[in-house]
């Protein structure tokens, strides 16, 4: 597949007191009056700074990259840092995407390599080895028909690799996403940090008895909001955000995980932060029996409505 692109850079100028909104919703991607794109709630007084938006499309996945640089970078430098990140993006993509019958992934699905034979391919492996053991089993890139398949933490991962590119060029101030994924770190465009909105749609009951710390029951024709976060750093992975359905298994009987709504995992690392929400999504409440509660990884859950509740 052809990768396709659409970029546009700015230097802001203005004063706007309204409050800045959210700069990312789970799942929607930047919200339109972020800087780069027109719209309206914008909230921007930094003559210098200099945005930065692009987007690319592959076959694994479709990424934003936002860079808020120093005015003195100009065009050049962030179109330069930019270029670079998206490099990276499009060889995770040419090199280990499943999608593609030549990627070393693939191969490694049809026995012509063996996990070791590049170091990268080594270390994907080992990180989706170690997510099986953190998680009991309940992300299993092994457990999928054809073998071997990353995917429950491949676009986490390739968000990393970008934002790390972003970082060796000098950026401080950025937001890589993709879906319901993204690493951020620094300062939003609007001058404080960035602010994300996560999913928390209304839920009907309160599984398990109230053993587990999920979304609380809300009353029959209540709205819950989104919950906003702002992070100067970190990143959020989830599962289920963007609604789709069927789109995480069971690895346990190879049925569609139907317990939960979505999950939302922040942390330190997106990779990790993406294995944990597939796994929780596949597990359901009971998941949070095995989800650590030491690394600075912290887990949203949202369960169904009972039937025939109004939101």
């Amino acid at each position: 597949m052809l990768a396709s692109e659409r970029s546009r850079t700015d230097r802001h100028r203005g004063v706007d007191n309204r409050p800045a909104p959210p700069d990312f919703r789970l799942g929607g991607g930047p919200i339109p009056g972020l800087p780069g794109r027109p719209g309206a709630g914008l909230a921007i007084a930094r003559a210098d700074r200099m945005v930065a938006r692009h987007t690319v499309r592959t076959s694994i996945a479709e990424y934003s990259l936002v860079v808020n640089g120093p005015a003195w970078w100009g065009r050049r430098g962030l179109g330069e840092a930019i270029r670079d990140a998206v490099a990276e993006l499009r060889a995770i993509d040419l090199t280990y995407s499943p999608a593609r019958p030549e990627s070393l992934v693939s191969r490694l699905r049809r026995g012509e390599i063996s996990p070791d034979a590049y170091p990268p391919l080594a270390d994907l492996v080992a990180r989706c080895a170690a997510m099986r053991a953190a998680t009991d089993g309940w992300f299993d890139a092994w457990a999928v028909p054809g073998g071997f398949d990353p995917g429950g933490l491949l676009k986490g991962w390739a968000v990393e690799r970008a934002a790390s590119r972003l970082r060796a060029a000098g950026s401080e101030d950025y937001a890589v996403l993709s879906g319901g994924d993204l690493v951020v770190r620094g300062r939003a465009p609007h001058g404080g940090p960035w602010r994300v909105a996560v999913h928390r749609p209304t839920v009907g009951h309160h599984p398990n008895d109230g053993k587990y710390p999920v979304n609380r029951p809300r009353p029959v024709g209540a709205q819950r909001a989104p919950l906003t976060l702002e992070l100067t750093g970190g990143a959020i992975g989830s599962s289920g955000v963007a609604g789709r359905r069927d789109h995480v298994v069971d690895p346990h009987t190879g049925l569609p995980a139907r317990q939960l709504v979505a999950t939302t995992v922040s942390g330190p690392d997106l990779s990790v932060a993406d294995g944990y929400a597939t796994a929780l999504y596949a597990a359901g409440p009971a998941g949070l029996d095995w989800f650590p509660t030491t690394d600075g990884y912290r887990a949203l859950m949202a369960v169904p409505r009972q039937p025939g509740a109004s939101r």
